[in-house]
């Protein structure tokens, strides 16, 4: 894929699911060989929330990124509880599912837990909080398991980071409370290859930890917590960033008024709320989204910065000019009006058109084509701006293609009758003006890397035979793309396309005969 304006919809399209999950041990966790419990669920009313308890086997629960949004970068992710529970969804999943958002590979960790004696871990705990000295004792057998995990859990990441599709020096761990004194752990006690990158400890609790010397190898830190905290840990974040800042360590403190213990991903109407942006910001900075490594978005910008350019002049389109009726404002205003020997001919459509001319600087050499494909578009867009960027510049013949994103469903659900009555329409609009046309097939799409979650085979196929019905009916020249550029699976050859949606240079070559064949027919 060459052209930028496309890339649009890999941000747009993202969508997560948790894949996989590992064991961290084989056989009986280090520690805890006599422990036989069950992990159980529950729904909490006292928090309004989901909770894991009894954990006596700890593992990883993998949420990947969409491949093409992959940067390289992985975070563990420990949820908080008080070392007798685990939030699970917003100090776990839905921050694992934001991590995605970014690119990057999370893996949320069911660290061990103190044996809950009845089925409300949460009512057991609760008159705890308001003896700390207790808790502390009740907790202290369990706190360095919990931590080993953590080490584990980072020492497994980076041992199979190549099937993870991540670098090995850009692993990080996020840890809520209980969790965020994981986190720290995993930095005060590590060694070598488990220590983590970077950490973020939110809202942590430092009181259990017996080891706080801050090490000479010391990762970066985020920090974030509110002065309203109802266990009064903002003093832990604190003095854990003062003690950074003295051992000369780089670290950034968000301290918020409001916003209590666990604020997680809560929605909560509180400034606190865009902590997670604040730590999107601190990712950045420290490079973090951006991958090592080119990928399907990073090969087309030399920095992030001129990437996030991109993606906000393509979202203030989306906003204000959907259809994209200025793309090509300027061209068609400086376009002169046909001569008398003209045959003007036009490409309308989408990024199978917009890129030809890029990628082939010996687009239909001397013909003098005229261009206006938008990458992304959908037919209903397409239609949107056929007068301006056909009816108006007076051609004899129009080239339509589209159907790719509307069965990506760029702009919305597909449905395949909505296509052609956009396409039908663009036929009737081009005939009431005395212009002839040109229908192509769609080309062939195994699948769309962006959105993995949609099977396009079939829908491809069927368009394609309404098109090439509703053509051969209404004596429209048919022009096929398909055929030629299938292979077995019915996805595009490889030796077509990188990305098994764009053709290269090679199938524009296979296209431009055919092309040619089908302006000449239709001219005629």
């Amino acid at each position: 894929m060459k052209n930028k304006a496309f890339l649009i919809v890999l941000f747009i399209a993202f969508i997560s699911n948790a894949q996989k999950t590992i064991s961290l041990y084989q056989g009986k966790a280090p520690g805890s060989e006599n422990w036989n419990w069950q992990e159980k669920e529950m729904f909490s009313e006292t928090f309004q929330t989901q909770m894991v308890y009894n954990v006596s086997q700890p593992i990883l629960t993998v949420y990947e990124p969409n491949k093409a949004l992959a940067n390289g970068t992985a975070v563990i992710v420990c949820p908080g509880g008080g070392f007798h529970t685990l939030s699970i969804n917003s100090e776990g999943i839905d921050v694992a599912k934001w991590l995605n958002s970014k690119g990057i590979t999370a893996f949320v960790l069911k660290y061990r837990l103190v044996k809950s004696e009845t089925d409300d871990p949460v009512k057991e705990i609760f008159p705890l909080f308001e003896n700390r000295k207790k808790l502390d004792s009740v907790n202290a057998p369990v706190v360095p398991l919990a931590i080993a995990d953590g080490l584990t859990a980072i020492q497994y990441v980076r041992d199979h980071a190549v099937e993870f599709n991540i670098e090995k020096n850009r692993i990080g761990i996020i840890g809520f409370s209980a969790g965020g004194t994981v986190a720290l752990g995993t930095v005060f006690n590590s060694k070598g290859s488990n220590r983590p990158d970077f950490a973020a400890p939110i809202y942590a609790y430092t009181g259990a930890l017996k080891n706080t010397t801050v090490p000479a190898d010391a990762p970066p830190l985020f920090i974030a917590a509110a002065s309203d905290d109802q266990l009064g840990l903002a003093p832990n974040s604190v003095k854990t960033y003062s003690d950074w800042l003295t051992a000369g360590k780089s670290a950034e403190l968000h301290i918020y008024s409001k916003g209590g213990h666990g604020f997680g991903m809560r929605k909560l109407d509180l400034p606190v709320e865009s902590w997670i942006d604040r730590f999107g910001d601190w990712l950045e900075l420290q490079g973090l989204l951006w991958p090592e490594q080119p990928t399907p978005i990073s090969a087309h910008f030399k920095t992030q910065k001129a990437f996030k350019q991109f993606l906000k002049e393509k979202e203030d389109n989306l906003h204000y000019d959907w259809a994209f009726l200025k793309r090509y404002e300027l061209e068609n205003k400086n376009l002169p009006a046909p001569n008398s020997n003209e045959k003007r001919v036009i490409f309308l459509g989408n990024s199978i058109f917009e890129n030809w001319k890029v990628i082939d600087s010996t687009w239909f050499a001397e013909k003098k084509y005229i261009d206006r494909g938008i990458s992304g578009q959908t037919t209903g867009q397409t239609l949107v701006r056929f007068k301006k960027d056909v009816i108006n510049l007076k051609p004899n013949l129009v080239i339509i293609n589209g159907g790719t994103n509307d069965v990506a469903e760029m702009t919305g659900p597909y449905i395949l009758q909505n296509t052609l009555n956009n396409i039908i329409s663009m036929v009737d609009l081009a005939k009431a003006n005395n212009i002839k046309v040109v229908l192509t097939s769609v080309l062939p799409v195994y699948n769309f890397a962006w959105k993995p979650e949609i099977q396009p085979i079939d829908k491809v196929i069927k368009l394609n035979n309404n098109l090439k019905e509703y053509a051969l009916k209404n004596n429209i020249p048919y022009l096929d793309y398909y055929s030629p550029l299938v292979d077995e699976k019915k996805g595009f050859k490889k030796e077509f396309t990188n990305d098994g949606v764009h053709p290269t240079l090679a199938g524009y070559k296979i296209m431009e005969p055919l092309t040619e064949k089908a302006i000449n027919k239709a001219l005629k």
